[in-house]
């Protein structure tokens, strides 16, 4: 995806799993924070806010807790330019607790999903636009019980990218 920030080119490439930003312009790095931005489709003419979450940048997979059916995102970057869209992220099949979100280059799509440890350290997007990276998950085989655990760290003046220091994030 190309973007314009009026001085220069920007893309937004995926390498190593990780979705960076990069300039036409030499030792130019980019850092910053993403806001996912979701609504759900139901609900009122345009919609129904989920959650407007922060997260550090570069996720190529995001979860999401109790998704609404359909679903429509887009990510910013901290200078408010978008990195991604999709209108139509409606859930097939059976409501599960959690939903992943895919990006692969232009393309993002969506799996409801039970969580293993490969899924730990991914971040965990709530309602009302709380986002932690998870750390456990346990739910027995008929899927009839679960538990769960969430980490959350802030920082004040919100600085780029920041993650504390022994902070397992999975990108």
């Amino acid at each position: 995806m190309l973007l314009e920030d009026g001085r220069r080119s920007v893309v937004c490439q995926q390498r190593d799993g990780r979705l960076q930003l990069e300039s036409n312009e030499e030792g130019v790095k980019f850092v910053a924070n993403w806001t996912w931005s979701l609504r759900s489709r139901e609900g009122a003419m345009n919609g129904l806010e989920f959650a407007r979450a922060t997260t550090a940048s570069g996720f190529t997979r995001a979860l999401i807790h109790a998704a609404p059916a359909q679903l429509w995102l887009e990510i910013f970057d901290d200078q408010d330019k978008l990195i991604a869209r999709a209108e139509n992220l409606d859930r097939i099949g059976d409501y599960l607790p959690m939903t992943m979100l895919t990006i692969d280059g232009p393309v993002i799509s969506r799996s409801e999903v039970w969580p293993d440890d490969s899924f730990y350290g991914l971040p965990v997007l709530l309602a009302g636009g709380e986002a932690g990276l998870l750390r456990e998950w346990h739910h027995f085989e008929d899927h009839s019980w679960w538990r769960w655990s969430l980490e959350f760290a802030n920082h004040t003046g919100r600085p780029d990218d920041w993650a504390p220091p022994t902070q397992n994030i999975q990108r």
